[in-house]
């Protein structure tokens, strides 16, 4: 596995190619500069004297076997690559090269079925079980990003349900908080990634998702939703605006400023639970007593890791 990697050793394992790009070196010669994954995580790797069939082998979505050695490229641990043969996905175990939510897919369910079952108003509890009636399968196995942040298999359901347990949380202490219109904000808050990202294999933006983002299509299926339940009112309104604000600044893509306290506490909660998966995320990868590399989404700080106690 990626993780029990180390400098300098013979390698012979099974990989998903989740990029490869053909690039130029400094002699003139073509090499392709990859990123292989396993449920452990990622390495970058590059394949030398590159003939056409590795280029074909070697394709973004293909599992494949690698024969070669690893070794540091600033500082940075990669892969050179001898041998490359394809696998026959008949025959795959999936799990062994994707990364999975801590939490297994049933328990995922029942606990993001507890939160739509504590929902007491009415429009609110109605919009959130069709929408969720309609996704259910995909959602929990569905990745909220294609990198960045829970971008793995289950990891949508798992970054929802942290966030309704923090929406708990906070319930709990601001009293005066709308509960219902918090936690359905919770649940709903991406919803639109089942439209905007492909699969929880290799995710990428579709079509739908790069001209219209994840908040607008989010915001129109609820929207739709509340016409098929003939659901008036303020409640649809409220949620929409909920979702079409989540991102909290205009920067950062939403549409609209956050203008009610549930939308504004929705959008901290889930800046918070990104930025700290993003956080552990690049801390998986370090020894203690040194820093992470630069987070993006940190405006690229970086993070140090202690020593344990």
């Amino acid at each position: 596995m990626i993780k029990d990697l180390r400098e300098n050793s013979t390698i012979e394992d099974k990989f998903l190619v989740k990029d490869a790009n053909v690039m130029v070196s400094a002699k003139g010669t073509n090499y392709l500069s990859l990123v292989l994954q396993d449920a452990s995580g990622t390495i970058e790797a590059k394949k030398f004297d590159l003939k056409e069939k590795d280029v074909e082998i070697l394709q973004a979505g293909n599992f494949v076997e690698i024969e070669g050695n690893t070794s540091l490229y600033l500082e940075k641990l990669q892969i050179i690559v001898r041998y490359a043969s394809k696998l026959d996905e008949n025959k795959i175990d999936f799990s062994y090269f994707v990364q999975t939510a801590p939490l297994s897919e049933k328990e995922l369910s029942d606990n993001i079925a507890s939160y739509i079952n504590s929902i007491q108003n009415v429009d609110c509890k109605s919009i959130v079980r069709a929408i969720f009636k309609k996704y259910w399968k995909k959602f929990l196995i569905h990745p909220a990003a294609v990198k960045n942040h829970h971008d793995y298999c289950g990891g949508l359901a798992y970054h929802t349900l942290t966030m309704c347990k923090v929406a708990d949380s906070i319930c709990n202490i601001y009293q005066d908080m709308n509960r219902d219109l918090l936690i359905s904000g919770c649940l709903l808050h991406d919803i639109g990634k089942m439209v905007e990202l492909s699969d929880a294999v290799l995710p990428k933006y579709t079509v739908e998702g790069k001209l219209l983002g994840h908040l607008v299509i989010g915001t129109e299926i609820i929207k739709q939703t509340a016409i098929e339940l003939n659901i008036q009112g303020e409640i649809p309104l409220l949620l929409q605006h909920m979702i079409i604000a989540h991102h909290g600044k205009l920067e950062y893509g939403s549409a609209v400023l956050p203008q009610l306290k549930e939308a504004y506490a929705l959008s901290m909660i889930d800046e918070m639970d990104a930025k700290l998966n993003a956080i552990d995320k690049a801390l998986s990868n370090i020894e203690e007593g040194t820093f992470t590399e630069r987070i993006f989404s940190l405006d690229n700080r970086v993070i140090y890791k202690p020593f344990k106690d």
